[in-house]
């Protein structure tokens, strides 16, 4: 693809970021869930959401349903189609963060290839998180039945059946999911993160 070349960037006369955290009472951080589907990375970035909210952090969610229904409507799920729709989930993830807001991200980003393009793009503001549930978990939690479905050959490319999912090697945050409450799990994922987004006054 071709880059265009009359671009102008802006982000030099814009506010800057600082300032804006500084209003949010905050830093912004991309809070990244990785894992397979069926893992609840949105059940729980929506409980997580809601006490950030409590506490008076201001978030933003980003997952499959509202993006591919919008910015990335025309794209597959080949290895390619999968590389372009964690590059525009990025960039748009990194406007939020330099926004001064708290952005979470979940996306099944099932390699190390994937989830390493959208560090690059979002640089250190990036917090991996794996949601590891175990696979026979995820297919009972099968609403879609989108296991079923593949297991069948009827869907491809779906990340645990035909095509592969490799568990991050060095996360910021594991969470088991097993035998336990979302608030549980969300509470964790909190404390986990609380440090980095506490607005430092100098």
């Amino acid at each position: 693809m071709k880059k265009a070349t009359n671009i102008f960037p802006i982000f030099e006369k814009t506010v800057p970021r600082a300032y804006k955290e500084s209003v949010l009472n905050q830093r912004a951080k991309a809070v990244w869930f990785t894992g397979l589907s069926g893992s609840e990375k949105s059940t729980i970035a929506i409980e997580l959401e809601k006490e950030l909210f409590k506490l008076g952090y201001f978030s933003n969610i980003l997952d499959g349903d509202n993006i591919r229904s919008g910015i990335t409507q025309n794209l597959g799920f080949s290895d390619n189609d999968r590389l372009e729709n964690i590059r525009r989930i990025s960039e748009i993830s990194k406007l939020f963060v330099e926004s001064g807001i708290i952005t979470i991200n979940c996306f099944i980003s099932p390699t190390e290839d994937v989830r390493d393009l959208a560090k690059n793009i979002i640089g250190d503001d990036f917090i991996e998180v794996f949601i590891d549930t175990p696979l026979h978990i995820c297919e009972q939690r099968d609403i879609k039945e989108l296991y079923k479905r593949a297991r069948n050959g009827d869907v491809k490319n779906f990340p645990g059946i035909n095509s592969p999912f490799i568990s991050p090697k060095n996360p910021d945050i594991v969470i088991k999911t097993e035998d336990r409450s979302v608030k549980e799990l969300a509470e964790e994922i909190l404390e986990h993160i609380i440090d980095k987004i506490i607005e430092k006054r100098y």
